[in-house]
């Protein structure tokens, strides 16, 4: 079998012992006393007991463990390079505390070092000993998918094609070679521990956190466990479209990663909308044993919280499933920042200037991990002098030092950007532009061929090539690049009135509020534009989302009525509806499922800003009162918002005709439910009475007080379960995978700063 070689040269010395600490561990299967540093009595590591050997005899007794570590790859350990070494061991031999001496490096190890080496140590007094270098190191990370989950960095480090078995790398291809060069630079933190043991015990995690926290990096490090531990086909996608696409019912070895599932920098309405419409799939994904990871930004999941549907997603007990990314510790911040500066692209001049200052950035409170990944990179750091003052500026005002770097780009690089910020975050490679899109850049003073070249220039700096769903795409490095653009683009009438004009109105719409409306990282159009939106909009009809004309019509329609409720000022509004008066006529009778309706988010807007009409706000609250007392939509019953549309007396109304007419009537609406089972789909029994137990709960809430209606309620809903477990049928058995990880609980504790070797 050929050989499969590590970089472990650019690991560092501290992780190069953990790394150590971490394989002894494996073999020994038992815990290994704390490292120290070379100045500490000479030993790295200690262990009291018994080595069972694959092939040889048991070692027993007290163990030395040292490590050497060298940052040159290639390089064969000299004897010399111990001289330091041979004084403690005699000393520890004396001490009775060395019988057997463990010498674990990453240089290589010659037949003619080992016997001058074993002379040594035997005159030393040493009574056995064992010699492992890089060789034998990388045949304990080759064969231990546990061990490389342990220290994933070392994905990074190798050949992906090699590691990991041949099928599942095969289907990952593209993702995986996309995540290399970040895989290299990672870092195991808590939260990692915590998703993991979410994601094996519920197979379902959403990791939240705030801008640039790392949510990415801990769900690219659960995919590569995927991968490798249980062979997973795993996919990157963006939309619950895309899920519902790709799912394949009959196969349960899928793993979906989506990041920023409810919007990349701002919240986006349609797609919490989405996932509440796919959710029972969602949760019939998880029962058959598929893996899901979600990421969102903190503030967007907190809106996002408000409009998911209660009750109907996965498992979504937020003490269970939800990994909140708090402030990272400090070894793991100077961690973090080691990683990124010696694999970054930093000269040793410049490093060795930023080493004396290393320490104060990860103590900085403001540290997060694009800190590190922006200071390993010329192209942020060509403005910043070497001095405490400005690296700390630095660290706490990097929102205004990424607009000085974006600012300071050419036109053909700002325009590189304008298109991917024009394409929500992301363009499909090759380059196809619409025509607005070639008039934008004109306008920005570059071409299609030069934008081209400031892609490629600006290639792992600011933007970065990487595929989804199978497409290869540009996008930001990082989507903070991307609220610094829209920043820019704010403060800028021209470029705002270029943006407006030359991007797609589907995605200004997605991008932009008219006035201020409370939604973080938008673009707030001055109202001295509002009629640069306005007649877009009215001019759009059909959505490029859909094919059929139907359904593009209809998604047309969505987009406007979310942007109006949720994106538009009151003068806004009252300009749209000076241009389209219609509107009140066509919002007032929305269709069923009125918690998915846009519709309803209208009217409920345009009543709590004193823009509906009397008239039709009797007809809505008609309409709205008809589907409740007949049991077809409750929705206003458990809504607030709705329910403010209606006055005092005509709420009370309708609850007294709930209870007079509906109650006596539930176990039709039962049995009504349970005869259309399998009429329209293939759902199981219980998801197929989940919209009925949904209604039970609304109702068992509005009369809670009432003894006689919650028995009443109760004894519906105990013959439904019963119905449920009488059409239950057998399903393939969910396969049991739990990640094998055990959290870290040695810590290195060292005079030796870990930065003392990054210039070397």
């Amino acid at each position: 079998m050929k050989m499969i070689k590590y970089d472990l040269h650019l690991l560092g010395w501290y992780e190069f012992q953990k790394l150590c600490l971490t394989i002894v561990q494996e073999i020994l299967g038992q815990t290994v006393m704390t490292f120290l540093d070379s100045n500490d009595a000479g030993k790295d590591g200690a262990f009291s007991g018994t080595w069972k050997q694959k092939d040889g005899e048991d070692l027993t007794g007290n163990f030395v463990i040292q490590c050497k570590f060298t940052n040159k790859s290639d390089k064969n350990l000299r004897l010399s390079d111990l001289d330091d070494e041979f004084s403690k061991i005699e000393r520890l031999v004396l001490e009775k505390q060395c019988d057997c001496y463990v010498l674990m490096t990453n240089a290589g190890i010659s037949g003619r070092f080992e016997t001058t080496f074993s002379r040594k140590l035997s005159a030393l007094g040493v009574k056995t000993w064992r010699v492992f270098g890089s060789n034998w190191i990388y045949t304990q990370i080759h064969e231990s998918n546990q061990l490389r989950t342990l220290v994933p960095r070392i994905y990074g480090l190798g050949d992906l094609s090699q590691i990991l078995d041949e099928r599942a790398y095969s289907q990952a291809r593209q993702l995986l070679l996309s995540m290399r060069d970040d895989l290299s630079k990672i870092v195991i933190t808590t939260a990692y521990y915590k998703a993991a043991k979410a994601l094996s015990d519920h197979g379902f995690v959403l990791i939240i956190g705030e801008p640039a926290a790392g949510k990415t990096t801990i769900a690219s490090l659960l995919a590569m466990a995927a991968v490798d531990q249980w062979k997973l086909f795993t996919l990157k996608l963006d939309t619950p479209e895309l899920v519902i696409k790709y799912w394949n019912s009959d196969a349960p070895n899928q793993f979906f990663w989506i990041d920023d599932a409810f919007g990349v920098t701002q919240y986006e309405s349609d797609l919490v909308n989405n996932w509440n419409h796919i959710l029972p799939q969602v949760k019939a994904m998880i029962k058959q044993g598929i893996k899901i990871v979600m990421t969102s930004r903190d503030y967007i999941y907190r809106r996002a919280r408000n409009d998911l549907k209660e009750g109907a997603f996965p498992l979504f007990n937020e003490s269970q499933v939800v990994i909140d990314l708090h402030k990272l510790t400090t070894p793991e911040k100077e961690q973090i920042l080691y990683n990124h500066l010696k694999l970054g692209r930093q000269t040793k001049q410049f490093l060795t200037k930023i080493k004396p200052f290393l320490n104060d950035i990860a103590n900085n409170s403001r540290f997060i991990p694009e800190t590190a990944r922006r200071l390993a990179d010329p192209a942020f750091t060509k403005q910043v002098y070497i001095s405490k003052y400005s690296l700390m500026q630095f660290v706490e005002r990097q929102e205004s030092f990424l607009e000085d770097v974006i600012r300071g780009l050419d036109n053909d690089c700002k325009a590189a950007l304008a298109l991917i910020y024009m394409n929500n975050g992301q363009v499909v490679s090759p380059l196809e532009l619409e025509q607005n899109e070639y008039d934008a850049i004109n306008k920005l003073g570059s071409d299609i061929g030069s934008c081209i070249q400031a892609l490629e220039a600006m290639k792992d700096s600011l933007v970065q090539y990487t595929f989804i769903e199978d497409n290869s795409v540009w996008r930001f490095k990082h989507p903070t690049i991307g609220d610094a653009y829209a920043r820019i683009v704010s403060k800028s009438p021209e470029q705002l009135e270029i943006y407006l004009y030359g991007t797609n109105i589907e995605k200004v719409m997605e991008q932009v509020t008219c006035g201020n409306v409370g939604l973080e990282k938008t673009i707030i159009v001055p109202k001295a534009m509002y009629n640069i939106i306005l007649e877009r909009i009215l001019l759009f009809k059909e959505s490029e989302a859909y094919k059929t004309g139907y359904l593009s019509r209809w998604g047309a329609k969505r987009k406007i009525y979310t942007f109006l409720s949720r994106r538009s000022s009151k003068d806004f509004l009252n300009l749209y509806i000076s241009k389209n008066p219609k509107i009140f006529e066509q919002i007032v009778k929305p269709s069923m499922s009125f918690h998915y309706s846009e519709d309803i988010d209208l009217v409920i807007k345009l009543n709590e800003l004193q823009l509906l009409p009397e008239n039709y706000r009797k007809e809505f609250v008609n309409y709205i009162a008809h589907f409740t007392i007949l049991g077809e939509d409750l929705y206003v019953l458990r809504n607030d918002d709705l329910q403010k549309v209606f006055t005092i007396m005509e709420l009370e109304d309708l609850k007294q005709k709930v209870r007079a007419q509906l109650l006596p009537n539930i176990e039709d609406l039962r049995r009504k439910r349970e005869d259309e089972f399998r009429k329209f789909n293939d759902d199981t029994s219980e998801e197929h009475m989940e919209d009925f137990f949904d209604k039970m709960n609304i109702l068992q809430e509005e009369f809670q007080e009432e003894e006689n209606v919650i028995e009443v309620i109760e004894n519906e809903i105990s013959k439904a379960k019963n119905w449920v477990d009488e059409h239950l049928f057998n399903k393939n058995e969910k396969p049991d995978r739990i990640l094998d990880i055990a959290e870290e609980k040695t810590i290195i504790k060292s005079s030796r700063s870990i930065f003392d070797d990054i210039d070397i």
